[in-house]
């Protein structure tokens, strides 16, 4: 078998392992973390919160996401991605379904916090955990595969969603009580499959020929010796790092604009008047558009083994199409612009992530990778909160997408300034 032969065959048994999985776990981790959006609609009138006290509770769950996500990710590295995955996916499943049981702002905040705590170390853990399996040349496509949950989670999740809440009133609790009970079940079903199937290591994997595991030992070792900082760095260098800062700044507006989707779409939708099945079946749609898009562009990324201009257009496209929107007043027109800017933030997603592992050393990948997305994620508590609180003050959803637009300009301009001195082209 030739070299070229030999990686795409080791590579393919790879992914065919192990994104299948994980893809199914990380459309059950958004589903759980985003379905508040869509229980807004009626849980915000039964509990007495007010769009700033959504933004607020929707914001906390990121406070402790980003204190926990470093300890989380080293835990991760000390223990193993197998057992520690598992563990993060069923705490978060009880937390999750808890938060039928939420009675007023205050348990909503609550909640909202231990969710956060619970399901930190997730999404940086399985980023490192494909570091050590899928080799540089491939992860662009195999991050997009995998990160394609997040637009498929909305897009699935908003319809499901709606028809949850027709079970408003069995067994004495309302509709959006019933969703977050049964979306919780998907977690709690997942761990124990995630414990059985995970590796921590290639040098475990039976099911790869001696060939091939020698082959993926030295491919990945080979990408390593290629990054440009070969020294180990603590955490707290790391956060004195100007190049951790500016992708964890580069990274918050991006998500910037997931999260202002995620969170407020339906209410947005809403105000086209319509109903609550009809809300959630319109609010899929931009999702929709955002995941084939992202795997088209990621695999388009692999194939022509450029990076820089895959990552900076639909950043661009994403500012444009949020601003757009709330500039025009027809909802077709709206809905038009929206779907634009979901294409361009889940096509620069993961883009995104093909970035730090170049420019970190391996040694300082795991907290350096943890520590990046505790930074990004904050906006999940800035933008909702923000949002909130601009719809309170004004009566409009404007001020607040305009605000998050303004994030992803200066995340397209950090990126393109360090792609460019990096001279990023192909590879991770």
């Amino acid at each position: 078998m030739s070299d070229p032969e030999l990686a795409r065959a080791t590579v393919r048994k790879v992914t065919r392992r192990f994104v299948p999985i994980l893809f199914l776990c990380f459309i059950v981790s958004f589903l759980d973390r985003v379905n508040v959006g869509f229980a807004a609609l009626t849980m915000n009138e039964d509990l007495g919160l007010s769009a700033t006290a959504f933004g607020l509770g929707a914001g906390l769950f990121f406070l402790t996401y980003f204190l926990f996500e470093v300890p989380s990710n080293l835990a991760l590295e000390r223990i193993g991605a197998r057992r520690w995955i598992a563990r993060i996916m069923f705490t978060w499943g009880l937390l999750s379904a808890a938060t039928a049981f939420v009675r007023g702002p205050h348990s909503f905040y609550g909640i909202r916090l231990l969710l956060g705590a619970a399901e930190a170390g997730f999404f940086p853990g399985v980023i490192f955990f494909l570091t050590l399996w899928i080799p540089a040349d491939s992860r662009g496509r195999v991050v997009a595969t995998f990160m394609a949950a997040i637009p498929l989670a909305n897009a699935f999740g908003s319809p499901v969603s709606a028809v949850l809440t027709r079970l408003d009133g069995l067994a004495g609790l309302r509709g959006w009580q019933w969703m977050f009970l049964i979306e919780a079940l998907p977690a709690l079903l997942l761990a124990p499959i995630v414990l059985k199937v995970l590796i921590d290591k290639p040098a475990d994997a039976a099911w790869l020929s001696t060939v091939e595991r020698e082959w993926l030992r030295m491919r990945l070792a080979q990408d390593a010796r290629q990054n440009r900082d070969t020294a180990q760095r603590s955490v707290l260098e790391l956060l004195r790092s100007a190049l951790v800062i500016r992708l964890g700044i580069a990274y918050f507006g991006i998500t910037g604009f997931t999260y202002g989707l995620s969170f407020f779409l339906p209410q947005i939708v809403k105000q086209f008047g319509l109903t609550l099945l009809q809300t959630g079946f319109v609010s899929a749609i931009p999702f929709a558009v955002g995941a084939i898009g992202m795997t088209w562009w990621g695999r388009r990324s692999d194939r022509l083994a450029e990076r820089r201009f895959h990552l900076l257009l639909p950043l661009a496209l994403a500012a444009l199409g949020l601003t757009g929107s709330t500039l025009v007043g027809p909802p077709v027109a709206k809905l038009v612009l929206l779907c634009l800017a979901a294409f361009g933030v889940f096509c620069a997603l993961p883009l995104y992530w093909t970035v730090p592992p170049k420019l970190l050393a391996p040694a300082s990948a795991a907290a350096g990778i943890a520590l990046i997305n505790s930074l990004g994620n904050l906006s999940g508590f800035v933008n909702p909160y923000a949002i909130g609180a601009l719809k309170d003050l004004t009566g409009s959803f404007a001020g607040g997408l305009q605000l998050i637009s303004v994030f992803g300009v200066l995340s397209l301009l950090i990126l393109g300034a360090l792609t460019r001195e990096q001279h990023i082209r192909g590879g991770a």
